[in-house]
């Protein structure tokens, strides 16, 4: 189901939309992230990085790692990921057993499996499972409508590399 960000939570959509590009342009495919506080702080962000060959260098994943050694369990818990994308498996099993709250995506998971068959980019080895098939107890908001042309478009660039 569609989800309407607020203002704030647009703010930090766009910055993962920035990173999203940022990554595509270094090499990488398009997709970023930003960790933010429950007083709606920027703690920390990160952009795929997964040109070098080590596939687990997803954004989402490097938010796990930093919070799980940054933060205390009650500030990973009140802290939410805003990411260009949906969690992949791996990505969503990194944020439950982190203990990180809620996640907002641009984009899904079926979206992106969507957009990729109509590229003629061939599936990936994993799934593309919900974040909630993975992890349960996480709340989840996204798709945002505003963000689908932008990201697509971002993945039609990669696809066409």
């Amino acid at each position: 189901m569609a989800y309407e960000p607020t203002d704030a939570e647009l703010v930090h959509l766009n910055r993962c939309v920035e990173l999203a590009a940022e990554a595509l342009d270094t090499g990488d495919e398009p997709f970023g992230s930003v960790l933010v506080s429950a007083s709606g702080d920027v703690l920390f962000e990160d952009r795929n990085r997964t040109a070098g060959g080590d596939q687990t260098r997803h954004p989402e994943f490097e938010i796990a790692r930093w919070a799980a050694a940054n933060l205390s369990e009650e500030e990973r818990a009140a802290a939410t990921v805003f990411t260009s994308g949906e969690h992949c498996p791996m990505c969503a099993a990194a944020h439950g057993w982190v203990g990180l709250g809620r996640i907002v995506y641009a984009h899904s998971s079926a979206q992106l499996t969507q957009w990729r068959t109509e590229l003629g980019v061939p599936p990936g080895p994993v799934a593309p499972l919900p974040v909630q098939q993975v992890a349960p107890n996480v709340p989840v908001d996204g798709p945002v409508p505003a963000l689908e042309s932008t990201m697509r478009e971002l993945h039609a660039r990669c696809a066409a590399r």
